[in-house]
């Protein structure tokens, strides 16, 4: 199984973090030397800029997450990487619970599953 997040869409939640029962992610500060430890793709590293989409989307939103804060103050906030993204189980809690529809998982048949929030 290989997992990663495309940063330029994470808006910290940390719902994959909180609902992975493996540990497959960590929330990481957005400046910090670190975001960029998964195997995610070039296109899908973190560059320092939020989709603005997502942005458009999830800032003014109320619900109790510190969106697109820099780091994690133990409940929201930072950047989720994948960074044991071989531990993948495929329960597919993160694909329904993230919010920026940044999670990607290949499986070993070449399958791609897609975060969808709902």
């Amino acid at each position: 199984m290989q997992v990663y997040v495309e940063k330029q869409k994470c808006t910290g939640c940390s719902h994959c973090h909180d609902v992975c029962p493996v540990a497959v992610f960590e929330m990481k500060d957005r400046n910090g030397t670190d975001v960029n430890t998964d195997v995610a793709p070039q296109e899908a590293q973190w560059k320092g800029v939020t989709e603005q989409t997502i942005k458009d989307k999830w800032s003014g939103k109320d619900d109790g997450h510190n969106h697109f804060a820099n780091t994690n103050d133990g409940k929201s906030g930072g950047i989720s990487v994948a960074v044991n993204g071989a531990s993948c189980i495929f329960c597919q809690a993160c694909l329904v619970q993230c919010e920026g529809e940044c999670i990607v998982i290949n499986d070993e048949a070449g399958s791609v599953y897609h975060s969808v929030y709902e």
